[in-house]
């Protein structure tokens, strides 16, 4: 995505969220990373070089005052404002439990295009995404120009969906009239 001047904007959390920056940051490319904890003391603690790199070249952000410690009400809250500065979600391997999972449903109700990334059913983190393509919830990413194509569609190829109760599938509907479009 950095090959392509697309900003990549993730979390700063450990696994994926980390190699996304990191990637990006190798590749002299455009990150964001929307942080769970606030800007005086960026979580996780592990990060904080990482985290320090991204201030330095890209940006942090943060809706926590200075001296608030992250609970799990902001990594939600976090995840919405990564949907929001997203023009596309990506699950790359989550659980259909996973926090990432709000990110990828708040995507969908803000219009963003979703795409997942396919993952060996023998994995613990492929139930969120195979699911999600299995319910054509998500496109199939298998390559950047998977994302690029999400990023420059006029929308999700799939109709807007509401949040499912647990262990339910996914309600598809119709987007509503004046529903707002990908862009911010």
């Amino acid at each position: 995505m950095a090959d392509e001047e697309r900003i990549v904007v993730a979390g700063g959390s450990y696994w994926i969220e980390g190699a996304a920056h990191r990637a990006v940051l190798a590749a002299g490319g455009q990150t964001i990373a929307v942080l769970a904890g606030n800007l005086d003391r960026p979580y996780p603690a592990g990060h904080s070089d990482l985290l320090r790199q991204i201030r330095d070249v890209g940006l942090l952000v943060s809706e926590l005052p200075p001296g608030a410690a992250p609970t799990r009400h902001w990594f939600i809250a976090r995840n919405r404002l990564m949907a929001a500065l997203s023009g596309a979600t990506v699950a790359p391997e989550a659980s259909m439990l996973s926090g990432s999972m709000t990110t990828v449903l708040t995507a969908r109700e803000l219009g963003r295009g979703v795409g997942a990334v396919p993952v060996p059913v023998t994995s613990a983190a492929s139930t969120g995404p195979n699911e999600l393509v299995k319910q054509r919830f998500a496109s199939l990413v298998t390559q950047s120009s998977d994302v690029i194509a999400l990023l420059d569609a006029d929308g999700p190829s799939t109709p807007a969906v509401t949040r499912p109760e647990p262990g339910q599938q996914f309600d598809r509907r119709r987007p509503e009239p004046g529903r707002p479009g990908r862009s911010l």
